[in-house]
């Protein structure tokens, strides 16, 4: 992947959308349905579906945080629309896949080349019907500025979903890596990115790694989806099974007190 310069990300920027709605109510989750918590052996991650019985989240979210190991999907459950210990639909995991790109070392913090490649998709035991959750789409990559909203659950509001509408990418780096100005939490990882077109929502990222993590301060990134997404699903479609990536590959969570994100990238210009 292009140059990386090894400096500390700066967190001083205030995020332009800091106002976080709670989605308190049951009726508050209407359109929301597909959004669900992910619940993962010792934590649990945001995800969306993006089709009747695939999952969209982070590739980090399916691995070990302290070993890198690929986690069994045996004890993982999507629960879309999940309020209060409550959910719309729980479905077990049957398998998932993630890109061989996504490759971290240990001990080291998550690296253009494994935020470029964050994305995993899980397959779900059985469909969620239409009527329950509608699946989103994926988006492509619009202009820098372009205003975006983040739906996930996090640590302190674990038990209900919150959206930030109003934020904004406010980059796109070589290798496919967006940025935006969102404010996230431990437990953000794999939340989707929102983008409004023709009046639908569509999914444009995953949340991968931040600065300031819950403080209101600082940018998120993320992948760029179509290439990934396509790629991931038609080896969903010839029924592979979960797929281990390197031994050396290193769960690093959003915000996992190591300093947030370590590199800056080479910003891509705009046309």
């Amino acid at each position: 992947m292009a140059a990386l310069l090894l400096a500390v990300a700066g967190g001083a920027a205030m995020a332009q959308g800091a106002r976080l709605d709670v989605l308190d109510q049951r009726g508050d989750l209407l359109g929301w349905e597909a959004v669900g918590r992910l619940d993962l052996p010792g934590g649990f991650c945001t995800g969306a579906l993006i089709a009747r019985d695939v999952v969209l989240t982070a590739a980090h979210c399916v691995h070990d945080r302290t070993t890198g190991a690929p986690l069994p999907a045996a004890g993982m459950v999507f629960r879309a629309g999940y309020h209060r210990g409550t959910q719309i639909v729980a479905q077990r995991v049957r398998h998932w896949v993630a890109p061989s790109g996504y490759v971290q070392q240990p001990g080291q913090r998550l690296g253009a080349e494994a935020i470029a490649h964050d994305v995993a998709l899980l397959k779900l035991e059985a469909p969620v019907s239409v009527a329950e959750a509608d699946p989103f789409r994926i988006h492509d990559t619009p202009p820098e500025g372009t205003a975006v909203s983040l739906l996930s659950y996090g640590r302190g509001r674990e038990e209900v979903l919150s959206r930030q509408p109003a934020c904004a990418m406010t980059g796109r780096y070589a290798g496919g890596i967006l940025e935006f100005d969102c404010s996230v939490t431990w437990g953000s990882s794999g939340a989707p990115v929102f983008v409004r077109e023709a009046g639908r929502l569509r999914i444009l990222s995953v949340i991968s790694v931040a600065s300031d993590p819950g403080q209101g301060t600082g940018h998120a990134m993320g992948p760029s989806l179509p290439a990934l997404v396509a790629d991931l699903s038609a080896r969903l479609r010839g029924t592979e099974a979960q797929t281990p990536v390197s031994a050396g590959v290193r769960r690093v969570s959003v915000g996992d007190g190591r300093g947030g994100m370590a590199a800056r990238f080479v910003r891509v210009p705009q046309p």
